[in-house]
């Protein structure tokens, strides 16, 4: 009779776990931002913007 190979079990739920949090993640992103435009933060062309002068001054 063979022995139960313990460590490709293991290795198994591990790699069922990993796969069921990500799809997790995955529906989680999805649900919060569905078809929303990108952030102005990952606009190209915007990582300096021009500074803006104190209010009172000419």
């Amino acid at each position: 009779m063979a022995t139960p190979n313990y460590a490709y079990e293991k290795r198994q739920r591990e790699l069922a776990k990993k796969r069921k949090k990500e799809e997790k993640l995955k529906r989680k992103l999805e649900q919060r931002t569905p078809g929303a435009p990108p952030q102005a933060d990952d606009a190209p062309g915007d990582e300096n913007p021009p500074p803006q002068p104190p209010a009172g001054q000419p």
